[in-house]
């Protein structure tokens, strides 16, 4: 579990910020927060909220050609990777692949899970990153409709690059769980595949 203890201390925000953000969230559920931040001229406001939640961490490189296409260039390395898929970060470092999305003009997306116990928690850490609402992100479901069909009413998307950092195993997060979640953002990914959307979704286990 060193991991757990590296990813806590690189977490985006500590639990008061948290709480402030979910409250906020929660205020907010009358109105469509999604829509406010997806549609045009939403992008900016995402990708600068998302690079003050985002660590310095380097993740330990595994494989040469992940190396080699990342010193190439941000770009480059998001553009070696298919365009809908899911898969673990790996050699992949998330400052890395949030530049690649700004140059590239997508979303970034970073949900830090690492000090989520249960289901509940991830859930809200994921929605937060996604500024979602509580009743947008209470189960599985509604999660799903709202990473595909909420967003894709908003209009044209220009992509998405997606990180799920520290993904719990605990006896209320189990492996199951965390399956099932990561089929909920499969499932996305060929929502969007369908659109034509980019839809890169990278994980990481606590």
């Amino acid at each position: 579990m060193n991991n757990r203890s590296e990813n806590t201390n690189t977490a985006s925000f500590d639990e008061h910020s948290r709480a402030e953000s979910w409250d906020s969230n929660d205020r907010l559920e009358t109105e469509s927060s999604a829509a406010n931040i997806y549609a045009q001229g939403g992008l900016s406001r995402l990708q600068t909220y998302a690079a003050n939640q985002v660590s310095g961490k380097k993740v330990t490189a595994s494989w040469r050609a992940a190396l080699a296409v990342r010193d190439a260039g941000p770009p480059a390395m998001l553009r070696s990777v298919r365009t809908n898929i899911v898969q673990s970060i790996r050699a992949f470092r998330t400052p890395d692949l949030q530049e690649a999305a700004t140059e590239l003009g997508q979303h970034f997306i970073y949900a830090n899970c690492a000090n989520a116990m249960t289901k509940g928690e991830v859930l809200e850490s994921i929605a937060i990153a996604y500024s979602f609402t509580k009743q947008q992100a209470k189960n599985f479901d509604p999660l799903l409709d709202a990473l595909t069909t909420t967003i894709d009413k908003t209009g044209p998307q220009p992509g998405f690059v997606v990180v799920l950092e520290g993904l719990p195993c605990t006896q209320k997060f189990d492996k199951e769980a965390r399956e099932t979640l990561l089929d909920v953002f499969r499932d996305a990914v060929d929502f969007w595949a369908e659109r034509r959307t980019p839809y890169r979704v990278f994980y990481s286990f606590a």
